[in-house]
């Protein structure tokens, strides 16, 4: 029997979320979603079939629910709705720092909550989500959930002591890329390219070499290297990238990333 699916917040998260369930037939039954913004809620019951309902009446009518808020938006709306939640619903957090912990203290109810972290990708169905058990979480809830994220691309389980981590490294580093891509695109036109040929140039480099360290299994280093030619363009390239720093604005710009998630979830 199919189970009820909630969701609170209905933002592009939750879109590629149910994208992906669209796809899997008879995967969830009734779909009811809430948001504070009525043209999303509609967004939703165009694309999906889903039911607009308040906050009380999705977590009342659902197996599993789905809180997609942001970090700042998790305390207050627990604290409004934990009456509501019992022990038999399965509470699946998106929320950017928001340790299962604290979540569970906000649930007097002995439900089982489940932390994870999916990324834009998913949109394509290429995401990267970890999943992280509370302590209520039994292994089948945890499959379940797994089952979930994975119609929009990989799962992986992980400690919740890496969660901060894994939302520096792959949570965040879609933006790392498209900014990446951003740079050589305009750079490519700037020696002289055209803006579509520039674009194709980019990606179809960026998607083969992505390509081409799975299939090989290789260190990125030695692949690298493999491009590299004594005195060539490469290498003056890697050089001048290596000069200006671009080894230090990674490792800086996750620290950052991971430092910030911490901060969400402090004192909580």
């Amino acid at each position: 029997m199919a189970m009820n699916l909630g969701v609170i917040g209905c933002g592009k998260m939750a879109h590629a979320i149910l994208s992906g369930l669209n796809n899997q037939s008879g995967k969830y039954g009734r779909i009811m979603v809430n948001d504070i913004d009525a043209d999303r809620c509609q967004l939703f019951q165009k694309d999906f079939g889903s039911q607009a309902a308040t906050a009380q009446e999705v977590i009342a009518g659902s197996s599993l629910i789905l809180l997609a808020v942001k970090p700042a938006g998790i305390e207050p709306l627990l604290s409004e709705l934990s009456g509501v939640i019992t022990a038999d619903k399965i509470v699946v957090s998106i929320a950017a720092g928001i340790k299962t912990t604290a979540i569970e203290k906000w649930i007097p109810a002995h439900a089982p909550v489940i932390r994870v972290m999916p990324n834009t990708p998913a949109l394509v169905g290429k995401g990267m989500t970890a999943v992280c058990p509370g302590k209520r979480a039994q292994n089948e809830q945890v499959q379940l959930v797994c089952e979930l994220f994975a119609t929009i691309g990989s799962v992986v389980v992980v400690d919740e002591k890496h969660m901060d981590a894994v939302t520096a490294v792959s949570g965040c580093g879609p933006a790392y890329f498209y900014l990446i891509a951003e740079a050589m695109i305009n750079a490519a036109i700037n020696v002289g390219l055209d803006g579509n040929m520039a674009r194709q140039l980019v990606l179809e480099t960026m998607q083969g070499s992505v390509s081409a360290m799975q299939i090989t299994g290789r260190h990125p280093a030695q692949l690298r290297d493999d491009v590299c030619s004594p005195g060539g363009s490469t290498i003056t390239a890697v050089r001048k990238l290596e000069e200006d720093g671009i080894r230090k604005a990674i490792f800086d710009a996750i620290e950052a990333a991971w430092r910030k998630s911490m901060e969400l979830g402090a004192d909580k």
